[in-house]
Parts: C-alpha cells; sequence; structure tokens
C-alpha cells in the first residue's frame, strides 16, 4: 500500500480526533526515520518528547525484546522484579519515596489529584493558565486552556480554579481552607514553552508548607532529562510533594507513574486506586533500559552542550528575522521560537524539507529532539529553517 490508501483507509475507519501530517512513517534509526515512499526526515520532535533516546536505541530495543521473551503483563495481582527494580533506580534518583504505575500523562495526574483529595481532605485544586494535564474529564478540569474544555465544559468536575501562570500573587489570593493541592507544570510544554520567573516555584513550595496543601509538580513533558536535569524542577531547587511522569519515561513505551512522599503516600489505601496496565514487565523493563542510558550514556550531559548550542544557533537566525521571531526560550531540549504569524506553514515547509517539527499555541514552533542529537543534525536544522524564514 502507499500513503495514500493508507491515509485514505484511516479516515474510513479511525474516529476524526487527529490532525496528522500527510506522511506514513515506517522505520527509524536515531533521528532519522523513514517513510514508506523511502522519504527520509530528520525527527526534532521525538513523538510529542516522547523517544528521549531517539528511535531504535540498541540497549532500548534489546531490553524489550528479551522481556517481551519472557512475560508481557500480569496485572497487579502479582509481583514482578521489573517494576521494582526502576522503582528502586527511580526513587534513588529523586526525593521521593514511593511510586504508583499508569500508562500516560493524564492517569499520572488524575491519580496524583485523586491522592492529593483523599490524603487532605479537601475539594479544591488550583491549576493555571495555558497549563495542560491530560484529557480526561477530572485532568481537563485541571488544564487551563478552554479549547479543550469548551464540549465538556458542563460535565467536568467541580472543585477547580484556574489562575495566571507565573503570578504567585493571583495563586495567593485564590487559596481557600478547601485548598488541596496546586498542580503546576514546571516549563509549559503544550501551552507554548512557557518558563517561569526564577522564584515561582520556589514561592509555591513555601506556600503549600505553610498552608497545609500538596505541591504537585507535573513533569509529563519536562522529565527525564528533556530540559537538562533528569526532572525539570530540580532546575529550580524545589521538592514537590507529587511528582507525575509518563512521555519519556519509557523510551517510546506508552507508561506514566507519579510519585510521592511516605507520608503523603498513606492517604491510598487498598482499593483506593488502581491500574490493570500500570507498571507490566514490558514496560517497566524499557523503563529500566532507558533510565540506564540516560544516566550511564551520559545523554543528560549532551542535552545540555546541544540545548546550548541550539539556541545560540536559533539566536543568530533570530537576528536576521526579527519581523517573524519574537522569542526563544525553554531549557535543555525543550525549545520554543515564538513567532510573529502562525507557525503550522513552517512546520509544513519544513516537513517538505526533511525535518519534522511542531507548532503549539497557534505561533510557537515546539523543538523536542531526542536526547542522542548532534551538532551537525543540529546544524541542517538551523540551516533549513533560516532558509525558509
Amino acid at each position: 500500500m502507499n500513503s495514500e490508501e493508507i491515509i485514505k483507509d484511516e479516515k474510513n475507519y479511525f474516529i476524526n480526533t487527529f490532525l496528522r501530517q500527510p506522511i506514513v512513517l515506517d522505520h527509524g534509526k536515531g533521528l532519522k526515520v523513514v517513510d514508506i515512499e523511502g522519504n527520509e526526515y530528520l525527527d526534532f520532535f521525538s513523538g510529542i518528547a516522547v523517544n528521549v533516546l531517539g528511535h531504535c536505541y540498541p540497549k532500548l530495543v534489546e531490553s524489550i525484546k528479551k522481556q517481551a521473551e519472557k512475560l508481557i503483563h500480569i496485572s497487579n495481582i502479582y509481583y514482578n522484579v521489573p517494576a521494582v527494580e526502576f522503582a528502586k533506580k527511580l526513587i534513588n534518583l529523586t526525593s521521593f519515596d514511593k511510586i504508583f504505575y499508569s500508562n500516560s500523562g493524564a492517569e499520572s495526574n488524575e491519580g496524583a489529584i485523586k491522592l492529593a483529595i483523599k490524603y487532605t481532605g479537601k475539594s479544591e485544586i488550583i491549576s493555571t493558565t495555558n497549563s495542560f494535564h491530560g484529557r480526561t474529564l477530572l485532568t481537563l478540569a485541571a488544564t487551563g486552556q478552554d479549547k479543550y474544555k469548551e464540549p465538556y465544559i458542563k460535565n467536568l468536575p467541580q472543585g477547580f480554579k484556574e489562575v495566571p501562570y507565573n503570578d504567585i500573587e493571583a495563586l495567593k489570593e485564590a487559596i481557600t481552607d478547601q485548598t488541596a493541592a496546586i498542580i503546576v507544570e514546571p516549563i509549559q510544554g503544550e501551552g507554548g514553552v512557557n518558563v517561569p520567573d526564577p522564584d515561582y516555584l520556589p514561592q509555591i513550595e513555601k506556600i503549600c508548607k505553610e498552608n497545609g496543601i500538596i505541591f504537585i509538580i507535573d513533569e509529563v513533558q519536562t522529565g527525564f532529562g528533556r530540559c537538562g536535569k533528569l526532572f525539570a524542577h530540580e532546575i529550580f531547587g524545589v521538592k514537590p510533594d507529587i511528582m507525575t511522569v509518563a512521555k519519556g519515561i519509557g523510551g517510546g513505551v506508552p507508561m506514566g507513574a507519579f510519585l510521592t512522599t511516605n507520608e503523603v503516600a498513606e492517604g491510598f489505601n487498598p482499593g483506593d486506586h488502581g491500574t490493570t496496565f500500570g507498571g507490566s514487565p514490558l514496560v517497566c523493563a524499557a523503563a529500566n533500559a532507558t533510565l540506564e542510558a540516560l544516566i550511564h550514556d551520559d545523554l543528560i550531559s549532551n542535552c545540555v552542550n546541544m540545548g546550548k548550542y541550539i539556541k545560540e544557533k536559533l539566536e543568530h537566525i533570530k537576528e536576521n528575522h526579527n519581523d517573524i521571531i519574537k522569542d526563544i526560550r525553554g531549557y535543555g531540549l525543550l525549545i520554543g521560537i515564538e513567532l510573529t504569524k502562525d507557525g503550522d506553514e513552517y512546520v509544513d515547509k519544513m516537513r517538505k524539507k526533511g525535518f519534522l517539527v511542531n507548532c503549539t499555541a497557534h505561533n510557537v514552533l515546539r523543538l523536542a529532539p531526542p536526547l542522542i542529537v548532534n551538532k551537525n543534525e543540529i546544524d541542517q536544522l538551523i540551516d533549513t529553517l533560516d532558509k525558509i524564514l
């Protein structure tokens, strides 16, 4: 089958919820992906910041193969070795004590919110404008973008408040004696790669401690090396009560989790929350391999170095195109290029030249390449973007 036939068949059989790029990808290696017609692309979006190791990273592929030959799924009724191994490794690298495995970022955030409500016995959750926490009804209620919430506005759970991102005074005013938790992204990805002031997250942490509020940090997009630290909240020197993760955790295998302290974990009793697929042997084997690569293959250092390199290159072309490029922001390899016009046409033009990038918030080109990206690949991207602009 050719791409036209596959795209036609999808339209016939799939529920229409996605605006896809008109290519059918077949295989990949590193940053390179190839469609079924043989056209090659450099992937600077990583499946929405998921493929932190790129495509078909040997250690990850081997780990998945070995585990698939042993045991794929057993449910949460039984123990399994890869799940315990990963929990020990990850917790030893963080300030948390306990983990719960899920399957996605939305499920991680939903579980974290449920835990905060159960632990505190309170009913209100505060989130921020332009945030994105998921597409379940509960996480939509916490998401600060009306375009996602509007069709379901009458069905969303109550008890959610929204305040401007990076506005500490507005946050203080929203707190009541029923505030259970504040949920915030350390850097907003879907909202436009928005970076807060350096003291914003530390002030939230202080407010939460003073008022007995659970501080939830949403690291679904920013975690696992994406921003130059294992987790982006480390950049700001804070210790949240709960952290939610997904995307990069399994290097491309669908997986999520939330982590918390021993004290807050006591909020849940057996039966208060659950999952069928979360923490299966297969996905945890993938997560073990991904974490091992991030730590021991020096990929987080590469993220820092390549992040600085790409931002320097972008600042240079900004000087040549300051009528189009308004701002360049982000940490590590989560970078937003804010334009003065709609960004979709530039996504299309870059794809036709062999580069996969994304537009979010209408006018922000979002770059989130695998953490294995090198200078040569970045130079190719920059040269092409400069010519297109």
